[in-house]
């Protein structure tokens, strides 16, 4: 164990407080994991209340819910809120808690660097969310905050530079969770355990960290610009400055993406394999896709400005469709896991499994909006929305819960609802593709993104169709609560390993120690990136050999 090894070892076993002060201060990754999680899912609660309400108000013709002021700041807080807030947040939050235990390290990197990174986002998500009770109220000009709509002329109230500062505080708090959780996987790993034996989840969350640390940064510098910008209104009056704010901004904005669903892509590649009693299928090949997705994703943003004339289509338009070259591998790996396999269809692998279909067609729609033609079609429309959402939501969402299904047990110690858990994902299913499909045909319309109310009425059918899905996903979301609480009323124990997992966490108690293994649940021996799998593999072998000594004697 190396000197920096002990240091930080040594800091994490400082004794813990108990109680509200003991969570808030914690350096247990467990609890910061948690912590993060809770806080984001309880956003997704609030971001998704605003989405009802402008559902509503679009549900037919000439609706006048909100007023177009208001609706402005519902859409801004929803979309950035969404990316900001929720989804990066809960991607990288759920590494925080499962690769340090993945690993098999007793602690993750830097804890208190961890802990600095969930408060640096919980006080930027209530600065953000604090827009709402100044006077002029919450920042109305997009996730995008494209110049020059957020210049202190057109956007004066402070509502704007809450927003600002909130988005800025959140990035930073996500860039030092993603730092930690990296240096983790590289760092602190069990001694067994090479790099080509890390788990897929945790090779996913080494992928999404590094875009984390390249790519954020962009942002930051991005938001800095529109400060500048609110003091000196007069510097966007260049156009070198708003082409450069895009250039930053989407250099960022692209690879968010891929921070978004990377780790949940990780959590049904582990729920798939656990599910279908078999390793994970093709797991070098998808971890070379993970790393060369990474690499790719910073090279695509230009894409995001085709209809701007700044850029090279013919060179963001390929680099943008060579994309659907490690997508495939990573989908082959799906498939070839469960072909063949043992399926055993429990609330993870439904959402597993539905997670597949619904982010095809997120990414492909994805490649058909990377083509300067048919961008030129959709750009600003509603088939904009739909795909971004279909990546988002329906991929990225349900990755998210399968994860959290699969994880809740290891986390809590105790076992929800089969059939409330069956509940939520059928009326998920249901609501999701109701929602969201509509759009599609919207945007082959014509209808616009971002406006608050409507006159045609060709549009009006489909609105209401999305507006009752997206009610049926707020239904869903009634019953996951449901589930939750009744889970914690009822108390059922889980043990240590109620899914037959194949790494190395379900070998520890459930909920893990503080040091995540101990004398009575060993770190086991580590022979591959399925361990667990390999040592009941070798269990059977052995008892076969018996068994056929024992005939032949």
């Amino acid at each position: 164990m190396t000197t920096w090894q002990q240091r930080t070892l040594a800091l994490a076993q400082r004794p813990e407080q108990g109680g509200l002060t003991g969570w808030t201060s914690s350096r247990d990754h467990k609890r910061i994991g948690l912590l993060t999680i809770g806080t984001a899912l309880g956003l997704f609660l609030l971001m998704g209340a605003l989405a009802l309400t402008m559902r509503t108000q679009l549900a037919q013709p000439n609706e006048h819910v909100v007023g177009a002021a208001v609706y402005d700041q519902l859409f801004t807080i929803h979309g950035s809120g969404m990316i900001y807030l929720v989804v990066t947040p809960l991607a990288i939050g759920l590494g925080v808690y499962v690769v340090p235990l993945q690993v098999g390290a007793p602690v993750i990197a830097a804890p208190r660097l961890t802990l600095i990174g969930y408060w640096m986002y919980a006080f930027g998500a209530a600065c953000v969310l604090s827009g709402f009770l100044t006077a002029d109220g919450a920042a109305a000009d997009g996730w995008t905050a494209y110049a020059p709509l957020s210049d202190s002329q057109q956007s004066p109230g402070v509502g704007f530079d809450l927003w600002l500062v909130g988005t800025f505080l959140a990035t930073v708090g996500m860039m030092c969770q993603g730092g930690t959780v990296l240096w983790t996987v590289l760092r602190l790993r069990a001694p067994q355990m090479s790099m080509m034996r890390v788990p897929v989840f945790s090779w996913s969350e080494v992928a999404t960290c590094l875009m984390v640390i390249m790519a954020f940064p962009s942002l930051l510098t991005a938001l800095g610009m529109l400060a500048i910008g609110r003091i000196h209104p007069q510097v966007f009056d260049s156009n070198v400055w708003n082409i450069g704010y895009q250039d930053l901004f989407w250099f960022y904005g692209h690879p968010v993406v891929y921070v978004m669903f990377f780790p949940f892509v990780g959590a049904v590649a582990e729920v798939l394999a656990t599910f279908a009693r078999r390793k994970y299928f093709g797991y070098t090949a998808t971890v070379l896709a993970l790393l060369a997705f990474a690499g790719l994703s910073m090279s695509v943003w230009g894409h995001h400005m085709f209809t701007t004339g700044q850029n090279a289509d013919d060179y963001y338009s390929l680099t943008s469709t060579l994309l659907a070259i490690p997508a495939g591998l990573e989908y082959f790996g799906f498939l070839g896991t469960i072909v063949g396999g043992r399926l055993s269809y429990r609330t993870p692998m439904l959402f597993a499994l539905a997670f597949i279909p619904q982010f095809l067609v997120g990414g492909l729609t994805g490649i058909m909006v990377s083509t300067p033609a048919i961008d030129a079609q959709f750009q600003d429309t509603y088939f904009v929305v739909a795909h971004f959402h279909y990546t988002l939501f329906a991929g990225s969402v349900f990755g998210l819960f399968a994860g959290l299904y699969y994880w809740f047990p290891k986390m809590t110690g105790y076992m929800f609802d089969e059939r409330l858990g069956r509940l939520h994902f059928v009326l998920m299913v249901i609501g999701t593709n109701v929602t969201f499909l509509p759009m599609f045909g919207l945007g082959f319309m014509g209808m616009p993104r971002r406006i608050s109310s409507y006159s045609e009425p060709g549009w009006g059918t489909l609105n209401l169709v999305s507006s009752i899905g997206a009610f049926t996903i707020g239904l869903s979301m009634l019953v996951l609560i449901y589930n939750v609480i009744r889970t914690f009323m009822n108390k059922i124990p889980a043990g240590d390993d109620p899914w037959g997992g194949t790494t190395v966490e379900w070998a520890t108690s459930s909920p893990p120690p503080r040091f995540n293994f101990d004398a009575a649940h060993p770190l086991p021996p580590i022979t591959g990136f399925a361990p667990l799998l390999d040592l009941r593999e070798r269990e059977q072998e052995q008892q076969r050999e018996l068994a056929g000594s024992g005939s032949t004697s």
